[in-house]
């Protein structure tokens, strides 16, 4: 559930004061208008990338102190041995030959899948007003932004609302007034507060409106 406290916007991507789109007298530059500025903001992977380089770097090191030791006239690690004749005498069709490639694959698959994503799905791109400048902003803060609203509407008892890059979910409860009064109220706050969040591509809007539940 995207619901939260509103967060501070994270400006991102903004380079020195002598890039291109500032003039002299400080007039605010034209909005891009390429459609660049809907694009998703691209993760670091940090996580996965460590894990990575660490687990590259373990192999090789055991690879490389196993070449020192037979290099130095020493047996060589008792596991590469065993791998090496476990590999040399068991068929490509072998149960376990066939599982290690699967997790092998599998692997490499959600590695390529990291690289060509741009992550950051929680991230809502927002306009440019600036072209050297980049702004997005958090979907918990605009499920914040939008529920406030909701329960200024007169009638609302409650609200939750879950924001996705395209569209918006509102489900209230309203306790008094005709539902199609508060709905169609709804509509008309909600849209606009949508217009104000200044996203990149506004998300579509669900409202919903029910009675509250009977207790007991």
């Amino acid at each position: 559930m995207s619901e939260g406290a509103t967060q501070r916007l994270p400006v991102i991507e903004k380079p020195d004061d002598g890039a291109p789109g500032r003039s002299g007298d400080d007039t605010p530059a034209e909005p891009a208008l390429d459609g660049r500025e809907r694009r998703r903001f691209w993760s670091g992977r940090r996580v996965p990338a460590a894990v990575v380089a660490v687990l590259l770097l373990g192999v090789l090191g055991l690879f490389l102190y196993d070449i020192a030791a037979v290099r130095a006239d020493q047996p060589g690690m008792r596991w590469r041995r065993e791998l090496a004749d476990q590999l040399a005498h068991r068929p490509l069709d072998d149960t376990w030959v066939r599982v290690g490639a699967g997790v092998a694959a599998a692997l490499g698959l959600w590695l390529v899948l990291l690289a060509v994503t741009p992550g950051l799905r929680a991230v809502l791109p927002m306009r440019r007003t600036r072209p050297e400048v980049r702004a997005g902003l958090h979907r918990d803060a605009a499920a914040s932004v939008l529920r406030d609203r909701a329960v200024e509407v007169s009638g609302v008892q409650s609200a939750r609302v879950r924001v996705r890059r395209r569209k918006a979910r509102v489900r209230a409860v309203s306790h008094f007034r005709e539902l199609d009064d508060v709905r169609a109220e709804l509509d008309t706050v909600l849209a606009d507060a949508v217009g104000t969040l200044g996203l990149a591509r506004p998300p579509a809007l669900s409202v919903r409106v029910r009675r509250p539940g009977r207790k007991g």
